[in-house]
């Protein structure tokens, strides 16, 4: 039995047939699953019961998955999986950008959808970890490692778990230069995948660690390489 089973996870999904099979492949791994079959009632129960992560299709009636991932990353740090069609690149990035922890794309296995879904547990719970000090600092962020709290000038960070561990990860090796594939399988712990994960999630840190995210100081672009963090 893994680390993360027990853990509660919303599904919101329409298609029926597909939430159940996913639902089968979680209970099997431990996971305590509901259901949510639209955006306003996905939301409504996210919100209720502050699930551990919520998988969430992006095509959803009421409300779709994009404004149920905005809605939910104002009030709570929830680690979101998007369910994404093929093809649709831009729903990704979207989806990435407000707050979604990972993506899978239809079709996909149920059984990467349950691997993806133990990883971002993984990591939100403080698995992954680029560091063994507790504390972390530099451009004015100091990082709480084992309390996963992260403030910059004495104010508290709201970061999404991948954007913790991004940071720790950043702040661990200041002055080092690393290529987009590298973060994405030191961080991420993928070997294969879409590098632009890794674009969508600096930006959002730049925004939160920044003055000013357009003229950075600190995660800075290394041309033709990737990204720096400059203390």
């Amino acid at each position: 039995m893994s680390a993360e089973s027990g853990s509660r996870v919303l599904v919101i999904d329409d298609d029926p047939a597909l939430a159940d099979v996913v639902g089968r492949y979680l209970r099997r791994d431990g996971f305590d699953v509901a259901f949510a079959t639209d955006g306003v009632d996905g939301l409504k129960q996210a919100l209720a019961t502050l699930p551990d992560l919520v998988v969430l299709d992006l095509m959803l009636p009421g409300m779709d998955g994009l404004e149920v991932c905005r809605r939910l990353r104002q009030v709570a740090p929830i680690p979101i999986v998007m369910l994404t069609a093929l093809g649709e690149e831009s729903d990704r990035i979207a989806g990435l950008e407000i707050g979604a922890d990972d993506y899978v794309t239809k079709p996909f296995s149920p059984r990467e959808l349950a691997a993806r879904v133990r990883a971002v547990l993984r990591r939100s719970a403080g698995g992954v970890r680029a560091t063994s000090a507790e504390t972390l600092s530099g451009g004015g962020v100091e990082i709480d490692v084992v309390g996963h709290q992260a403030r910059r000038h004495g104010h508290e960070v709201q970061l999404t778990a991948k954007e913790f561990d991004l940071l720790v990860h950043f702040l661990a090796n200041p002055g080092r230069a690393f290529r987009r594939e590298e973060l994405l399988e030191e961080v991420w712990g993928w070997r294969f995948g879409d590098v632009s994960t890794v674009t969508v999630h600096v930006r959002r840190l730049r925004e939160k660690v920044e003055d000013d995210p357009s003229e950075p100081k600190h995660l800075l672009t290394v041309r033709g390489v990737g990204y720096r963090f400059e203390p």
